[in-house]
């Protein structure tokens, strides 16, 4: 996602750039159409960054727990005049148990191995299983064809620490990476790619890196999974608040959720007018 607009304003903090600092700018971008609420129209509260700068961890963890969302090296948070659905979540990992459907998916995953590397590690082996995922699930979307230019700016390029969950089958096949910013919080999960092969649909190895990265999170001591935006009226977004107890980001405040939280219930704590930023 590269929002870029014409209208900005700054606000006082600071980015890095070798040892230069520097305040942060951030702009408004042009309203256009929501991709996913018909009729609807979006507008987004960006920080790009260019790139040789880079973003230490406290300044993006503040970001984070603000609403922000990275996207190569763009930084965004909605700010749509009519509409406020766009809810940041987390998973409040300390407290996190596995149900009974997750122990089954672990279960089913059990000879695996997770290792992580840094994103600028990235191999031909990583690029060929993102070329295999994007083919085979995505192939009607704005990410086909695969080319290795868009694998780099969007997954490899970054200006923060940014992780590739390896996970292997004993055989060292490698069949899902799972993309991930470290925080000082927490892991901010960028985006997850797997082998689309049928015989792996029972894995269910989409649901498996998530919960690899709460495992991680937990080990490490961390507070939080980021899960990015959850939209309650758009069905294929519902698996992020399965990940329960979970924390959503309304009216500025996050608010705690044992279970998962009732679609309704949030529609009604959700203002009429978005919380603003500035």
């Amino acid at each position: 996602m590269y929002p870029y607009a014409d209208n900005s304003v700054t606000r006082e903090n600071t980015i890095h750039q070798g040892s230069l600092e520097q305040p942060i700018r951030f702009n408004l971008s042009p309203p256009s159409l929501c991709s996913y609420l018909p009729y609807q129209v979006s507008q987004l509260t960006f920080l790009l960054l260019e790139p040789n700068q880079s973003i230490d961890s406290e300044l993006y963890t503040q970001l984070s727990t603000q609403g922000f969302r990275r996207s190569s090296n763009a930084f965004y948070r909605p700010n749509c005049q009519n509409c406020a659905q766009c809810i940041y979540s987390r998973v409040v990992v300390k407290e996190f148990l596995p149900s009974r459907r997750y122990r089954k998916v672990l279960n089913r995953n059990s000879e695996v191995s997770v290792k992580f590397v840094a994103a600028t590690q990235a191999t031909q082996e990583h690029y060929s299983l993102y070329q295999k995922y994007i083919s085979g699930r995505h192939a009607d979307g704005d990410m086909y064809p695969p080319s290795l230019h868009t694998f780099e700016q969007f997954l490899v390029d970054s200006p923060t620490d940014t992780l590739f969950m390896e996970v292997r089958e004993p055989n060292n096949k490698l069949i899902a990476v799972a993309v991930t910013d470290r925080l000082s919080d927490g892991l901010s999960s960028i985006y997850t790619f797997f082998d689309p092969d049928s015989s792996y649909n029972s894995r269910s190895l989409g649901v498996l890196c998530i919960l690899k990265q709460i495992e991680a999170a937990k080990s490490l001591g961390l507070d939080y999974v980021y899960l990015g935006f959850w939209i309650p009226t758009v069905k294929k977004m519902n698996y992020k608040t399965d990940y329960t107890p979970i924390e959503l980001l309304i009216n500025n405040h996050w608010t705690y959720f044992s279970q998962t939280p009732d679609h309704n219930e949030v529609l009604n704590l959700i203002n009429t007018s978005p919380a603003k930023f500035f």
